[in-house]
């Protein structure tokens, strides 16, 4: 019988939906043994379906219905919350859930942390002194920091004022089980399943952040400059956003729709990752994706631009390609070169997942999320225990 005693970890959020962030939780919670944690997750918005995702059935959600703008006339509530659930830590994630550290520490949680996990198209660079200023105001409220590559440690101690004490590095990790190629058969419903072509493709939001609607236009692109590829190569673009529509009016207008399929989100990913031949990523911001480590982990070279944490984990020539954001013909440069030599790419994909297993393991995220969380409550408590490695440069 598991122990009633164990610790609660709230985790806070935007929105509870499909998402690197939100899938990193799930991992995180699924992964952690039940032994010595309990969670419940916050959503200021809606907690959606993707709340299936979580195999523990101890995990209470919580769907605050927060219209937008400012959150202060959700503090009292979100106290009550607090004082009703009685967290041990408190774990909020990026900027749009920061402001709920004010009635954590009002409503006295022992431990409050925030995560960092990437930007969106209002701060592409990290040059936005508003949203410095608002983490600033919140800084007193939390106690440590958790960015997701060193891009984002060095932002918060550069640009926020955090000290480097205060802030943990721990990468996202892959379930290696889950995203192997070797055992994934293309779905029955994928269009692209005979030999001798060439999909190259991607998944994810299709929002402005990840600008998707460029890889469409890439691919028609590389079409025009390239007729006979239309002989063997295919586009495959999962998931779903308000990009989408304009992605797919892209491929129509060029006459192109048919070497393409964009299904939408599908619970099947790891399936259509293993039915692919290289991954492709052209945000104009991130943390560490998650759609970049489920490739490796895939045996799929990757072309990503070259932002936020993607150098981190994109490895030049060897693992893959990283080119400018909003550079239309270097994406379709970098896809016509692994197109055009099967072998180099292949040879990339390999080189991607023996990086994803000695680097970016599932085990290696939750031990340095746990030893984190121990280490600081077992200090709130006045208790020692040893220190997380908090090197903001670390690589697990």
């Amino acid at each position: 019988m598991v122990d009633d005693c164990r610790p609660l970890i709230l985790h806070l959020l935007y929105r509870f939906d499909t998402g690197g962030l939100e899938n990193g939780i799930v991992n995180l919670i699924n992964q952690m043994p039940e032994s010595t944690y309990r969670h419940a997750v916050v959503a200021l918005t809606e907690v959606t379906s993707f709340r299936e995702r979580i195999v523990r059935r101890d995990v209470e959600f919580v769907s605050l219905h927060k219209p937008p703008g400012q959150g202060l006339w959700l503090y009292p509530k979100v106290h009550a919350l607090f004082r009703r659930l009685r967290p041990d830590i408190v774990h909020t994630r990026n900027l749009a859930a920061l402001e709920m550290q004010v009635p954590a520490w009002t409503a006295r949680v022992p431990v409050r942390i925030h995560g960092e996990h990437g930007r969106d198209v209002g701060d592409l660079d990290g040059s936005n002194v508003r949203y410095q200023r608002l983490r600033r105001v919140y800084r007193p409220f939390v106690h440590r920091y958790v960015a997701l590559s060193r891009d984002l440690a060095g932002y918060l101690e550069n640009k926020v004022g955090v000290p480097g004490e205060r802030i943990a590095q721990i990468y996202n990790g892959v379930d290696l089980t889950r995203f192997d190629a070797g055992g994934a058969q293309a779905p029955s419903d994928f269009p692209f399943a005979s030999p001798g072509l060439w999909c190259l493709g991607t998944v994810g939001r299709m929002q402005e952040v990840k600008d998707t609607v460029q890889l469409a236009r890439a691919f028609v692109l590389l079409l025009q400059q390239q007729p006979a590829l239309a002989e063997t190569l295919r586009l495959v673009m999962v998931g779903d956003g308000p990009l989408r529509a304009q992605a797919q009016a892209v491929l129509d207008s060029a006459g192109v729709a048919h070497l393409a399929w964009l299904p939408g989100d599908r619970s099947d990913v790891p399936a259509i990752l293993g039915a692919l031949d290289c991954f492709v990523l052209p945000s104009l911001a991130e943390g560490i994706s998650n759609g970049i480590l489920e490739a490796m982990a895939s045996c799929l070279p990757v072309v990503a631009t070259a932002v936020g944490g993607n150098p981190e984990l994109v490895q030049e020539g060897r693992t893959g390609l990283l080119v400018p954001p909003a550079d239309l013909q270097a994406l379709a440069s970098a896809l016509l070169s692994l197109a055009t030599d099967p072998e180099r790419a292949a040879g990339m994909g390999d080189a991607g997942r023996r990086r994803a297993v000695d680097t970016f393991s599932l085990p290696a995220m939750v031990d340095a999320y746990r030893s984190m969380y121990d280490s600081l409550l077992a200090s709130s408590r006045g208790q020692t225990v040893p220190a997380p490695n908090l090197n903001p440069h670390r690589k697990l």
